[in-house]
């Protein structure tokens, strides 16, 4: 049993949190839930009725019509962005807009409240972009899954040298009394019969 697997013993309230957390992840929610909040204010401060003691205050205005629109739109864009990922772009960019739009037709946004959620809303929408699948990591040699890879790297790998016995270096090549590497004699160089006509070279 994975430590991703429900213990079957859990309540039902952490069953249910895990069901919404692997739901919520699927999709861009908090996207979803900004454009909603940004709706609300925007469509109901126009029609909604205050009351200071014995008098009432009525916001209401010519655009009222206009403010329920952009509200419901709004909360039509937000509940997409949950159920149709595929079009989140288009989501986004409406509510980006419809938000904007809303400054001028509905008592400046929702008293920016409105005008804020959903600016953010749409902007969550646009960037948001689903998630890739880890890949499988191979197993190792106990039999788990994941850690190092099981062969060496040849181009990482330590080379050591090679000799008759193990652990023995390289052998050093000979020198001459005077320091170089020749192996000519010096009685050769003396007589002056050599291969090089009695001339040393090097």
């Amino acid at each position: 049993m994975s430590a991703e697997t429900p213990v079957q013993s859990v309540g039902t309230f952490t069953r249910l949190r895990l069901r919404f957390r692997a739901w919520r992840g699927n999709r861009p929610f908090w996207a979803g839930l900004f454009t909603l909040l940004g709706g609300l204010p925007i469509a109901y401060f126009p029609y909604a009725t205050l009351k200071l003691g014995t008098m009432s205050i009525a916001m209401a205005t010519t655009a009222g019509a206009g403010s329920l629109i952009i509200g419901v739109l709004l909360f039509t864009l937000g509940l997409t962005m949950w159920f149709q990922q595929a079009t989140r772009i288009f989501a986004g960019v409406a509510a980006i807009v419809l938000s904007l739009v809303s400054l001028v037709v509905s008592n400046i946004g929702g008293f920016i409240l409105g005008f804020l959620f959903a600016l953010i809303g749409g902007a969550l929408a646009v960037s948001w972009a689903p998630g890739v699948p880890p890949r499988p990591q191979p197993l190792d040699e106990d039999g788990t899954q994941g850690g190092a890879p099981q062969a060496a790297d040849p181009d990482t790998a330590i080379l050591k040298p090679v000799g008759e016995e193990p652990g023995a270096g390289y052998p050093a090549p000979e020198h001459g009394r005077d320091g170089s590497s020749d192996r000519t004699p010096e009685n050769a160089w003396a007589g002056g019969d050599d291969a090089n006509g009695g001339y040393r070279v090097g």
